[in-house]
C-alpha cells in the first residue's frame, strides 16, 4: 500500500494548482481519502476530505470556494484542485487513506504518503 503527493509548487497569490494523490497496491475508490497540510510551526491539519463509497466531501472551512476534492478511478487518483491560493495556503501537503468514513482528523488515517510542498508567495 502506497500513497504518492505530487503536484506543489510555487504560486502567486490568486493562482492555482492541482494535486494528485495516487495509490499502488489497492484501489482507491474503496476508501475515503483525506487531505492534510502542515505549516512550518504550525499543527497539521485536514484541509479536504472524500469518502469511498459515496463520494462524499468534507472542507475545512478556510478552503471552502477554493479547494476541490474529486477522484477519477480510471487512474486510481484523487486530486485536491486548489484555487485563489494565498500566502497562508503555504505549506507540505499530504494525503492520506482510511477504510472507513471520510474525517478532517488525521487520528483514523492508517497510511500516508510523502508530502509535496506549496509555497503561495508574491
Amino acid at each position: 500500500v502506497q500513497l504518492q503527493a505530487s503536484g506543489g509548487g510555487s504560486v502567486q497569490p490568486g493562482g492555482s494548482l492541482r494535486l494528485p494523490c495516487t495509490a499502488s497496491g489497492f484501489n482507491l475508490e474503496n476508501y475515503a481519502i483525506g487531505w492534510f497540510r502542515q505549516a512550518p510551526g504550525k499543527e497539521r491539519e485536514g484541509v479536504a476530505c472524500i469518502s469511498g463509497r459515496f463520494d462524499s466531501i468534507s472542507l475545512e472551512e478556510s478552503v471552502r470556494g477554493r479547494f476541490i476534492v474529486s477522484r477519477d478511478t480510471s487512474k486510481n487518483t484523487v486530486y485536491l484542485t486548489m484555487s485563489s491560493l494565498k500566502p497562508e495556503d503555504t505549506a507540505i501537503y499530504y494525503c492520506a487513506s482510511v477504510s472507513g468514513y471520510c474525517s478532517l482528523r488525521s487520528s483514523p488515517y492508517t497510511d500516508w504518503g510523502q508530502g509535496t510542498q506549496v509555497t503561495v508567495s508574491s
